[in-house]
């Protein structure tokens, strides 16, 4: 029958052989060293190499990619959700001889077991609209400053960092064990000139999460309530005549202690640590200094197998702060009415 929907081809037909024998017949997964894990069936064995990648890619590097593929994979690789690419090897006698020439051309191997995962980011200036701070950038400059942690893994336990380069969160900023958020301080500059020019008022209104936006009839534009504004950006998308981007304001604040659940522990959200850094282009040193801070206090105190949230509750947030030498300030304490329970469901701090 003649195909009559063109749709994405089915994923099957890109795994390699010894995967396609074995789907659902997976007996175990070893690491053998940082970046190569050995993953073992009932009727064969494969070999993952992971190489930290960048999110935006150039067509040179994909076709480098490939090309190591062709040579030792039989042309299979996958790239991850966190911007890792990894060369599928079905022979043993082909993985050694693989990082041989990742280490020759410089692509870093690691990223598993009780190591830094390669950052997962949003898009930031280079493409998002309503960014308040870059993404490619900061993490460049954040795992230049990790690396070591990424290429080993000397880490109390996993470490998953990300970006989101808003409060809308487009990245995993809530799960992570440390999370970079882009951060608008002042509410959008209402262009009146243009609103009834460029947008439909009514859709304004409703993209307003907290209700901080009325019509304003007599200018035939709207009005933002600034006490009620908190900065997210989505009216600057439903109208380009409400711009919400300062130079001066927009910067970065640091949120620790998320992770997602697993078969032991529940989903813990990640909470506010640092409310703001500037953005400082091109080598962001305040936010760079600030993560290797927070990683280095964990790696000093925390248990081995600990997560980052983890070893905060076993501690307390009092002590986090004390120990991180953070300022606890009115910034930490959420007072929007929605919040779900942040640092403790009571209000008593034991400062």
């Amino acid at each position: 029958m003649a195909r009559t929907d063109i749709g994405p081809p089915h994923y099957e037909q890109f795994l390699p052989p010894v995967i396609k024998e074995n789907y659902g017949k997976w007996k175990y997964h070893e690491i053998l060293k940082p970046g190569v894990l050995k993953h073992v069936g009932e009727t064969g064995e494969i070999y993952s190499v992971r190489v930290g990648s960048a999110r935006l890619l150039t067509i040179d590097r994909i076709e480098e990619y490939c090309q190591l593929a062709d040579k030792y994979c039989d042309g299979y690789l996958r790239f991850t959700s966190r911007n890792n690419v990894e060369f599928l090897v079905s022979d043993p006698a082909k993985v050694e001889p693989l990082l041989a020439e990742l280490k020759e051309k410089g692509f870093p191997v690691g990223g598993t077991g009780n190591a830094l995962n390669n950052i997962i980011h949003t898009q930031g200036w280079v493409h998002c609209h309503s960014a308040a701070t870059d993404a490619s950038g900061i993490v460049k400059a954040v795992m230049d400053e990790l690396y070591e942690y990424f290429v080993d893994m000397k880490l109390p336990a996993k470490l998953k960092i990300s970006l989101a380069c808003c409060l809308n969160m487009c990245g995993a900023v809530h799960c992570s064990d440390i999370a970079i958020l882009g951060i608008h301080r002042t509410p959008p500059k209402i262009q009146h000139e243009w609103v009834a020019k460029q947008c439909e008022i009514p859709t304004v209104v409703a993209s307003c999460p907290t209700g901080a936006i009325r019509p304003n009839p007599k200018e035939k534009s709207v009005v933002v309530n600034e006490e009620k504004c908190m900065y997210c950006g989505n009216c600057y998308t439903m109208c380009p005549a409400m711009p919400i981007a300062d130079p001066d304001n927009d910067g970065v604040a640091i949120l620790v202690g998320g992770k997602v659940s697993n078969a032991r522990t529940v989903p813990m959200f990640s909470r506010l640590a640092i409310p703001y850094l500037p953005n400082n282009p091109p080598r962001w040193p305040e936010v760079t200094q600030a993560i290797r801070k927070l990683v280095e206090v964990w790696v000093q105190n925390a248990r081995p197998g600990e997560r980052y949230g983890e070893w905060i509750e076993r501690i307390g947030w009092e002590a986090f702060f004390k120990i991180a030498d953070l300022p606890f300030t009115d910034k930490h304490i959420d007072d929007f009415i929605f919040s779900v329970p942040t640092f403790r469901t009571s209000a008593q701090f034991k400062f």
